[in-house]
């Protein structure tokens, strides 16, 4: 293809050139034969006039050469050179001699050769002198010589003049043309090339090019439309050509009775993933999905009914497992994969499972009959049980043929250690969403001392679950998991419930403590937990301040703004809040000037070795300089011995609880501790 386009190759200039050169040369052929006869015309105009002239002078002559008188002669002569182009008249007798003779100089012109070469120097007439009488006697002769270049001057100017006119009229009947070509063919010609630039090669029928105006209908638009029928029909053409490249990678790349990814397509896609995986330092899962007894399906139902089960399983995994972090793929018969990209844990990719194992166990209602299947599935994960794409994969197939030989209806992990510690967290969250049912959960209440009187003013409500089976279950270990899978919300309305039932039951008694309740970020995010701690204050009849709740530092680090803007309004209803575990978060300032925090709890293992470890030292000691200096009242937790509660008192500590006080207890033990506690505290002040 042209890069440039160059003046000289333009179209109109080439007209151009050929009208000027066309009309210059037919010009100067034209000039050439009118300046030809012209020169003829003027050389026998000059012959012409001499004869005229000495016909007119002859009779005379004859007289003047007849009488031999010399004055008539001489007056012969002298009239004819008034003429200019006369150069030289002589009347001679016979024998030769002058009767009268006078010569003048030729005249000079820059152009004497071109005339003598066309018209010659001089032109000579010799006239013979007889009388009318009709004897034929020659009595002398009359010989005049003219000069050319009169004449010739007068037929030069006439030359130039025809050239002159003839360039100037092949100038401008050029310009002409080539204004009425451009007009008509050179600009519209250059439009429709601007427009097939502008056609898309890959889709020429998108853009067709444009006729110019006025050319609708002659020449240039029957080539317009003729060249836009041939766009069409190539962007026709590479049309169906597309889609027969598409239908073919389709049917390479897509499983034809599914739609999904073949085992080819899906293997690059595994390896790009891992890849991504790797980069992001995040955990990467392939589970392969076996039907289960795939083959009595097809037996017993026919072929037809199998694959429209296959379809129903493809689309029910797509359906459950939409988005882009999952790849579906179709290996072949009755498996299907899946991959699952950034993990946290393996415990996601269980989730997946669960979520797979429960779309596919539903009925499939089929031409009259209900077919009921299920799938069993094996899970590899990245980067812990390969890091090659195709291992990746055999792991998860292998993982699969072995959970099938165990039964049907199950996942099951390619390391075992991984498998049995994710079916444990599985089981403990089926079993801790039943134990609220059940009744195996309770709670317990850890005395609050207050250090400059010696008094219990309050208590902090635990959470404990009693397992038929597992015994007590660490609050460390399921509370995780209840915030995890969101059973928290249920669980939190729950204790806080039995809190305020306690503090009530309390306060009738006699009582009046002050119940702390632990506030997870999951019921915190809660659109209603400001009405919902509020109605059960409500509905159960006890002042806002016998209630405080305790936040960690990260529970309202995911959306600050609205955790502040729920706390102060519960504040404002006169709840006392609490920062629990202050100083193994971020413990920024910043926060506790926004925060309606009114009390500072510091964590246990800073109290542990206290006294110590001079690092967990100063870490207490600031802690509790610092609530003085923001006005908070500093809660220490975990205290275990006497030289940690004297010590906590000299520095100013103001609140503790711990083993050193008492274990968490049950309401009636809680109760019957008050009493001996206060019994103690008025025997050793008396």
């Amino acid at each position: 293809m042209q890069k440039s386009f160059e003046v000289e190759n333009r179209l109109g200039y080439r007209i151009l050139r050929w009208i000027l050169a066309v009309a210059l040369v037919s010009g100067v052929i034209v000039s050439a034969i009118q300046v030809v006869l012209d020169a003829r015309h003027v050389s026998a105009d000059l012959n012409n006039q001499a004869r005229q002239t000495i016909a007119m002078v002859k009779d005379s002559a004859t007289q003047a050469v007849f009488s031999i008188d010399e004055d008539l002669a001489n007056q012969v002569v002298d009239g004819l050179f008034a003429r200019e182009e006369v150069l030289l008249a002589q009347i001679l007798h016979t024998n030769g001699d002058p009767l009268s003779s006078r010569e003048r100089p030729k005249a000079k012109s820059a152009f004497n050769p071109l005339i003598n070469t066309i018209f010659d120097a001089r032109r000579q007439f010799n006239t013979e002198l007889t009388r009318n009488d009709n004897s034929g006697t020659v009595y002398g002769h009359f010989v005049v010589h003219y000069d050319t270049v009169p004449a010739a001057h007068m037929w030069l100017s006439r030359a130039i003049i025809t050239f002159t006119s003839v360039v100037a009229t092949a100038v401008i009947l050029g310009m002409v043309l080539y204004f009425v070509f451009y007009m008509l063919l050179t600009r519209p010609l250059l439009r429709i090339v601007h427009s097939v630039k502008q056609v898309n090669p890959e889709h020429p029928d998108d853009r067709l090019v444009a006729t110019p105006t006025g050319h609708e209908k002659d020449e240039l638009g029957l080539w317009v439309s003729a060249t836009n029928t041939l766009l069409i029909a190539i962007g026709d053409s590479q049309k169906r050509h597309r889609e027969a490249e598409d239908k073919v990678n389709r049917l390479a790349r897509y499983d034809q009775l599914t739609g999904l990814l073949s085992r080819d397509s899906f293997m690059e896609l595994l390896k790009a993933d891992l890849e991504e995986s790797k980069r992001n330092n995040t955990l990467l899962s392939v589970i392969v999905c076996g039907i289960d007894d795939f083959k009595s399906i097809n037996d017993q139902c026919g072929f037809r009914t199998g694959d429209i089960t296959l379809q129903t399983v493809a689309d029910r995994l797509i359906s459950i497992l939409g988005g882009s972090r999952f790849t579906l793929a179709r290996l072949g018969g009755d498996q299907f994969v899946i991959v699952e990209k950034g993990l946290k844990d393996g415990f996601q990719a269980a989730d997946t499972a669960e979520a797979i194992l429960a779309g596919v166990s539903e009925t499939i209602g089929l031409e009259g009959q209900s077919v009921s299947m299920t799938a069993t599935l094996g899970i590899a994960l990245y980067p812990s049980d390969a890091i090659q794409p195709d291992r990746l994969l055999q792991s998860a197939e292998q993982t699969m043929m072995l959970a099938k030989q165990k039964g049907r209806d199950h996942f099951q992990f390619y390391v075992a250690s991984i498998d049995q510690e994710i079916r444990d967290r599985k089981q403990l969250e089926k079993d801790l969403s039943e134990a609220l049912s059940l009744n195996q959960l309770h709670l317990v209440y850890q005395p609050q001392v207050n250090l400059e009187t010696k008094r219990i003013i309050g208590a902090e409500a635990l959470l404990r679950w009693d397992h038929p089976i597992r015994g007590l279950v660490p609050p460390d270990y399921f509370i995780p998991v209840a915030e995890n899978n969101g059973s928290i919300v249920e669980i939190g309305q729950w204790v806080l419930e039995q809190a305020c039932l306690q503090a009530k039951q309390w306060a009738d008694k006699g009582l009046p403590l002050r119940i702390a309740v632990n506030l997870s970020a999951v019921q915190l995010r809660q659109d209603r937990i400001v009405d919902d701690i509020l109605d059960t204050l409500k509905r159960h009849d006890i002042p806002a301040g016998r209630l405080e709740l305790e936040v960690t530092e990260t529970s309202f680090m995911t959306n600050l703004a609205d955790a502040v803007a729920k706390l102060h309004t519960l504040n404002r209803a006169g709840i006392s809040i609490a920062v629990d575990d202050f100083g193994t978060g971020y413990s920024s300032l910043t926060y506790l000037k926004k925060m309606p925090v009114q009390h500072l709890k510091i964590d246990k293992q800073f109290i542990r070795d206290l006294l110590v470890n001079e690092e967990d030292t100063r870490i207490t000691n600031t802690i509790i300089d610092l609530g003085r200096s923001l006005n908070l009242t500093v809660v220490a937790e975990g205290v275990e011995t006497a030289e940690q509660e004297y010590y906590l008192t000299q520095r100013g500590c103001k609140l503790a609880q711990g083993y050193f006080f008492s274990r968490p207890l049950r309401p009636a033990d809680f109760e019957a501790f008050v009493q001996e506690f206060h019994q103690k505290a008025v025997e050793n002040n008396a």
